[in-house]
């Protein structure tokens, strides 16, 4: 942008009477530094070097308070998150569930999680699960293994609805538990939590597949890669793949699993039938099935060999896997406590907002403006979730939100008045009532934008809560207005009885 040229010369000006009064400085220093130079030099060493020491002392402090106040503090408005304690613990996770306890929150699921697992320390015994899509032979898998199982095996997908437990014996004498796990690209995804789940809590996870991995089959193998456990990735019905086939695909499979060194590879073939045709004499064709050896041994020598190479980690792995399990289910337990405890203190001070707004002495005072409700509302969802919140970012939210109400301001009378006119014999009532059901829609509106923002990001951002606010105005306003409208209802036709 091209400047006037009287304000460049008032910016040369600025800048030479600057570059002035920096030389003179620096050379009042420089003299007043030759100057205490020359009296140390006739002094005695110690009182020279204990006054050099004072400096440096000084200005390291001088450093330091500067740093600390450029650098800020936000510890203490933002809430301790998961990942900053590290893994969670056996000690955190009851830490949290005591905390858990205090809020008021369901714990049940967790406990019953923990309980599982001190049953499993408690038996020794080495748990795998079988992880993968229906119908990829998983069910005639544990067959194979386990000749006496009674696992069923459909070619139709979706066959295995519950999760099933066999006990096998390992070649190398471990008592092993398998869980056989439902297909995992069931209609309505709700038995993948399941499967993922049990897998968390297995010592070994064998994913299964039929061929090569769709996108689904590769991101859910991703994530039980992640949890750094040993891993097989079997390849079943690998007898109706050609050699060269079958090498491809090989090749392929062991890419995804590539560069993890607790993951293996082995193809096997649990069918225990093979459908043949049969030329009798008369020279007629005739398809029969014809009993076939499973081709499994493969799998149980790699299972062994994962467990006798993991043998020192893999109670520490199951372990770990499962507190991550327990403080995630900790994590929803807490939080939906929370969310309800919100929604009440919502319709609390919704309610105090109608109220206040009828008993004003003016009418149609702004409640907003006087910030005590506004201000109360927001220090108790912030210590609700645990968060301590600055005067100044409250403030600077009520301004933002006042503004919000002003545009709107046609708009909630409009909602106001719809839902006063809901009750047969009211009528249009004064002023004073449309903004009284005005004001407990912007706090209830108010109320949602806060506890959304504080349950997502751990700390209050005004002008996200803000924006929120404004977006939260246009949605369905009808059903909370006529809730509020029969607050105000009561409390007028009580105020008339009186």
């Amino acid at each position: 942008m091209k400047m006037p040229r009287s304000v460049r010369i008032l910016f040369a000006m600025a800048v030479i009477v600057l570059g002035l009064a920096a030389l003179l400085l620096l050379l009042t220093i420089s003299e007043s530094m030759l100057t205490i130079r020359a009296h140390l030099a006739t002094s005695e060493p110690w009182l020279a070097a204990a006054w050099w020491g004072l400096a440096g002392a000084l200005a390291l402090l001088v450093t330091w308070l500067v740093w600390r106040i450029l650098r800020g503090d936000d510890s203490a408005a933002r809430p301790p998150a998961a990942h900053d304690a590290g893994p969670p613990d056996e000690a955190r996770i009851e830490r949290d569930l005591e905390r858990a306890t205090e809020l008021g929150a369901d714990t049940a699921v967790v406990r019953a999680e923990l309980a599982e697992l001190a049953r499993r320390r408690e038996s020794g015994e080495i748990h795998i699960v079988l992880f993968g899509e229906i119908s990829t032979g998983k069910s005639s898998l544990i067959n194979a293994l386990l000749p006496s199982a009674e696992a069923v095996a459909d070619v139709r997908g979706g066959t295995t609805r519950a999760l099933q437990r066999y006990r096998w014996q390992s070649p190398g004498g471990d008592t092993l538990v398998v869980s056989d796990m439902p297909g995992t690209a069931e209609a309505d995804g709700s038995l993948d939590a399941l499967a993922e789940d049990e897998a968390k809590r297995a010592h070994v996870v064998l994913f299964v597949t039929d061929g090569d991995l769709n996108r689904q089959q590769h991101t859910a193998l991703q994530e039980l890669l992640a949890l750094g456990k040993p891993l097989l990735l079997v390849l079943n019905k690998s007898d109706r793949y050609s050699d060269d086939d079958l090498a491809q695909l090989k090749h392929r499979l062991l890419g995804v699993i590539a560069g993890h060194t607790q993951a293996g590879f082995v193809s096997v073939s649990a069918a225990q039938t093979r459908e043949v045709v049969r030329i009798d004499a008369d020279g007629n064709e005739r398809k029969e099935m014809r009993a076939i050896e499973p081709q499994v041994a493969d799998l149980a020598s790699a299972v062994q060999r994962l467990l006798d190479d993991n043998d020192n980690v893999l109670d520490r792995l199951r372990d770990s896997a499962t507190f991550v399990l327990a403080a995630r289910k900790l994590d929803h337990a807490i939080a939906e406590r929370r969310r309800a405890q919100a929604e009440a203190l919502v319709d609390g001070y919704a309610k105090k907002a109608v109220v206040g707004a009828l008993a004003a002495i003016t009418p149609g005072s702004d409640l907003l403006i006087q910030g005590y409700l506004g201000t109360q509302l927001v220090k108790e969802l912030a210590a609700l979730y645990d968060t301590k919140v600055r005067k100044v970012d409250t403030e600077l939210l009520l301004q933002l939100v006042q503004q919000h109400v002003g545009k709107a301001h046609t708009l909630l009378l409009a909602v106001a008045g719809n839902a006063l006119k809901a009750f047969p014999g009211v009528g249009t009532l004064a002023g004073g009532a449309l903004h009284a059901v005005a004001y407990g829609i912007i706090f209830r509106t108010l109320g949602r934008a806060l506890t959304t923002t504080l349950a997502t990001r751990g700390e209050l951002h005004p002008r996200q809560a803000a924006r929120l606010f404004e977006e939260k105005l246009g949605e369905d306003l009808e059903t909370p207005a006529r809730r509020l409208a029969g607050l105000v209802v009561g409390r007028t036709n009580t105020d008339d009885g009186r």
